[in-house]
């Protein structure tokens, strides 16, 4: 059979055909592929995690409070104490804990002939495992727990208003302390100083008054007024509150002032009380409480440097 005729034009018109059909093939694999990048960037983006906290690690407890604090809250009414004795009580008892980057505390007690201050301090950094929940916030949804769990009035340095006193308030209170003989002070009745029963005026009396109306079986409020009552603090921290309770016990009256503060995802609390086996020598209110809110300053100054 006769051979047919090469053209080499028609060579070329498939060449370029098949040339151009690649190229098409390659650059959409190529298009797909920067399509697909470009919407796993835009995924990545729109998640990012929340802030940290401030506070990675914790400071030693017991070496946060200056010595000259410390003399302050623990008196010794003129006892005398050796070095030993001294370093005892100013060193501290720290807390046994698991992760002292996650909590620490430390603990002082002195005792005088005139009753015994224990002072105890617990730092606690939260961290949040949520991405979406950072660890300043998680740190306030502790702290708000531990405010309500308090009953602190909402709205700054707010405290309750006095009740005045009637004659029926009066008649109530003497009934109240004939019926409360196998609980009041002989459990241990605890009452937090910021209620006020009704009818029932809270007392201003002083430490040391021996008026039967200030006996704490009958007036667990007393030694309160509307600048020492439980609050919220304005001037501590990201957020603080002070509670303020009286306790009594068959073994005497104690009154226990405690402040909590949040700063960025470190929660403080700071505990001081004061015991006194004689209950008509209340623990003072005013005093306890200037000297825990002092103490919580220079705790926060200290953590923020």
């Amino acid at each position: 059979m006769p051979r047919k005729p090469f053209v080499p034009g028609a060579a070329l018109v498939v060449a370029a055909a098949l040339a151009a059909g690649l190229t098409a093939c390659t650059g959409g694999s190529g298009s797909d592929g920067e399509e697909g990048d470009a919407k796993s960037g835009g995924t990545s983006t729109s998640s990012q995690a929340a802030e940290p906290g401030r506070y990675q690690t914790l400071p030693e407890a017991c070496g946060l409070p200056a010595r000259s604090s410390l003399r302050g809250m623990l008196p010794g009414d003129g006892q005398q104490l050796s070095r030993d004795e001294a370093k005892k009580i100013y060193d501290g008892q720290p807390d046994i804990t698991y992760d002292t980057d996650r909590r620490v505390g430390c603990r002082w007690t002195r005792e005088t002939t005139a009753g015994t201050r224990h002072l105890s301090l617990d730092i606690q950094r939260v961290v949040s495992y949520n991405a979406a929940v950072s660890d300043d916030s998680k740190a306030q949804g502790i702290y708000d727990t531990k405010a309500a769990d308090a009953k602190i009035p909402s709205g700054g340095n707010s405290s309750p208003s006095p009740v005045a006193p009637s004659p029926s308030a009066t008649k109530d209170t003497s009934k109240g302390k004939t019926g409360d003989k196998g609980k009041g002070a002989g459990t241990g009745t605890t009452t937090n100083s910021s209620t006020d029963e009704k009818g029932k005026a809270p007392s201003g009396s002083p430490s040391g008054s021996s008026n039967p109306a200030t006996d704490p079986s009958t007036d667990p409020s007393a030694g309160l007024s509307d600048s020492t009552a439980p609050r919220a603090l304005d001037d501590l921290g990201d957020a603080a509150f002070l509670n303020d309770k009286l306790v009594t016990a068959d073994s005497g009256v104690h009154r226990d002032v405690t402040v909590v503060f949040r700063t960025s995802n470190v929660i403080v609390t700071l505990t001081y009380d004061q015991w006194s086996t004689d209950k008509t020598m209340l623990p003072e209110s005013q005093e306890l409480q200037d000297k825990a809110r002092s103490l919580a300053g220079e705790l926060s100054e200290s953590l923020s440097e």
